[in-house]
């Protein structure tokens, strides 16, 4: 199960809405739907993403929120390890052979690590307007 189909799976049982019912709304196939709730999808677009959140009336945090879990939702990640060293690279290896195996509380503890070892993102700097006189 993917992120974003967890979240989706949550929504429609909190407003106990039937698979069915939510794909008739959003002009989609039930089996569509399951197939994204399930990971045998790939992410969401966007437009569908907005659909969901106009039929279950997101806005604000929560919209973003869901857009976000949506562009994290890719069941099949590839990672391109040329260039990198060695060592990254048997990282990546290793997690791709182990994840499977990894307990909740684990994965948690890497996540935590890889927020904390992230670089800030860059302040993006405006551009002042060619002013003449």
């Amino acid at each position: 199960m993917t992120p974003f189909g967890a979240r989706l799976r949550a929504l429609r049982a909190d407003r106990q809405v039937t698979l069915a019912q939510l794909a008739a709304q959003l002009q989609v196939s039930p089996a569509y739907l399951s197939a994204l709730e399930h990971g045998r999808r790939g992410r969401p677009s966007a437009g569908l993403v907005h659909q969901v959140c106009e039929f279950f009336g997101l806005i604000w945090d929560d919209a973003e929120e869901l857009a976000r879990l949506a562009k994290l939702s890719h069941p099949r990640v590839t990672v391109n390890t040329a260039g990198l060293l060695p060592e990254q690279t048997a990282l990546a290896n290793r997690l791709a052979q182990t994840i499977h195996r990894l307990s909740p509380e684990t994965i948690a503890a890497m996540h935590a690590l890889l927020d904390a070892t992230a670089p800030l993102p860059k302040p993006r700097l405006r551009r002042r307007a060619n002013s003449r006189l």
